[in-house]
């Protein structure tokens, strides 16, 4: 069985799938097709993408591609815990600017649906961190964009101190939303 949960955030979803234990481990199905769908969950998935944070303390965020490159991301967490963070970059939204963070872990095998138009990014709360998403497009360098992990007008309330994150230079660098490349309209992507 796969279940919905709905968040605040206008068409972001968690998503459950029924996990079978034993005294050797357990056994989910992450991605069934038609039972996806059955829930309206229809993307045409791509790519496959995997990330390794060796610290506690990555912040990785806060991206999104322009359309018409935009992604629809089905993002997981196979080792370790995060807190992810979706802001809603589509004007019109009823949830425009707003933004939700979420724990995803090895533990709870939740799955989160991330819409096109949504700006998302995550830090590490334990080391040795696997993550993997589902993209319904390719990576396109050229419509690659980000806003600030720290914009004061967004107002992400981190879980931890991100003061001292491990960042790349390039997310270290992105504009507040207010100054952000942003294409997005709700109802047309």
């Amino acid at each position: 069985m796969v279940k919905l949960i709905n968040t605040k955030l206008q068409d972001v979803k968690l998503i459950e799938t029924d996990v079978f234990g034993d005294n050797r481990g357990f056994f989910t199905e992450t991605w069934t097709k038609e039972k996806f769908e059955a829930l309206g969950l229809k993307y045409d998935f791509t790519q496959d993408n995997q990330s390794l944070s060796a610290e506690a303390g990555v912040l990785r965020g806060m991206h999104y591609q322009l359309a018409p490159y935009t992604q629809t991301k089905i993002v997981r967490v196979v080792t370790g815990v995060i807190w992810d963070c979706l802001v809603d970059l589509r004007k019109g939204s009823p949830t425009y600017s707003q933004w939700e963070g979420y724990i995803l872990s090895e533990y709870n095998h939740r799955q989160l649906l991330v819409p096109k138009g949504f700006a998302h990014g995550f830090v590490t709360l334990t080391p040795n961190v696997n993550f993997i998403y589902k993209v319904d497009g390719y990576y396109a360098p050229q419509a690659d964009r980000g806003i600030a992990f720290n914009d004061p007008d967004v107002g992400i309330q981190w879980p931890t101190d991100v003061s001292h994150a491990i960042m790349s230079d390039k997310d270290l660098k992105r504009p507040q939303l207010k100054d952000a490349e942003n294409n997005f309209v709700y109802g047309e992507i």
